[in-house]
């Protein structure tokens, strides 16, 4: 794939490549577990913004790796997300019944194959890391590991449990975010990137002070559309975090404010990649995309 394509070119190419990607992966549906299967299907394919796929491809640009060396780590990335929502839309954790416009997973499967089905997601994150024959295969599962554990994903969703009716300050819903939604944003640049030649020191401190201004951005930009959009437009159902009374930016900062700070985010992830040249043009027009987008 030709890398001087217009962004929204790109971006389209990329989604549908991973798209396939993830049919592949995926067990066939005439399993025994067959039900399990269909549940799998139904919570990865046919939605979704790509989001952290399309960062593994970007970053891969600046290393210059072929797009086929980055498919099964921006695969593994995409499916801890999507066993986040799939457990994340339960009724013990947000109890949503809408995703990417339509029936969340246990809505539409029961409780109990949805926490299958986020337990056979996670798992086949790791195999299919686990058969990628590009370099640094163990370091990989490390990256992914770490940011969907305790000190990342996960450990931010009890955070933002832990949080719920409480007054929090700034720095610990940022805090919050940057584990529960910035740390998965983190490792898919890292997984892509690492498919091409070697970082240097300089880069990687970049690449990180990009990963965390945007992984930000991107939940600041989520709380604005949660507030001022509709199921219709989000896929998803709106003004959900104010009704359940979770510390959102809105909440804390006014919606003017967090506007504001999406901007300047935004802008702070583009300052990140002022060292790395033309190379990073895809993460600079992610960025934008992040602050811009309106679902």
């Amino acid at each position: 794939m030709r890398n001087d394509l217009p962004f929204a070119v790109w971006s389209h190419e990329r989604q549908q490549r991973i798209e396939g990607v993830l049919a592949a992966v995926l067990p066939p549906l005439d399993v025994p577990a067959a039900r399990l299967a269909a549940a799998m299907h139904h919570a990865v394919l046919g939605g979704g913004k790509r989001l952290r796929p399309l960062l593994a491809y970007a970053a891969s640009e600046l290393t210059g790796a072929d797009p086929a060396r980055v498919d099964s780590r921006a695969a593994a990335v995409e499916l801890i997300h999507a066993y986040s929502l799939v457990h994340d839309d339960l009724p013990c954790m947000d109890d949503d019944t809408l995703r990417r416009g339509k029936p969340t997973c246990h809505v539409a499967f029961g409780e109990a194959t949805a926490l299958l089905a986020g337990d056979a997601l996670q798992a086949l994150a790791f195999s299919v890391l686990a058969t990628d024959t590009a370099a640094a295969g163990t370091e990989a599962c490390r990256i992914l590991a770490d940011a969907a554990g305790c000190a990342g994903m996960a450990g931010g969703q009890q955070l933002d449990l832990d949080a719920t009716g409480r007054t929090l300050d700034l720095p610990s819903l940022e805090l919050l975010h940057r584990m529960k939604t910035g740390a998965l944003i983190g490792a898919a640049i890292r997984l892509g990137a690492l498919c091409g030649r070697p970082l240097a020191a300089a880069e990687a401190s970049a690449l990180d002070a990009y990963a965390r201004a945007a992984g930000l951005a991107f939940q600041v930009v989520d709380d604005v559309l949660d507030a001022e959009g509709s199921a219709a437009s989000l896929g998803k159902t709106a003004g959900k975090d104010a009704a359940s009374s979770k510390a959102t930016f809105v909440t804390l900062t006014g919606l003017a404010q967090a506007k504001r700070r999406a901007l300047a985010l935004r802008e702070e992830a583009r300052a990140a990649l002022a060292p790395l040249g033309g190379a990073s043009a895809r993460l600079g027009e992610l960025a934008d995309w992040i602050v811009l987008r309106t679902k």
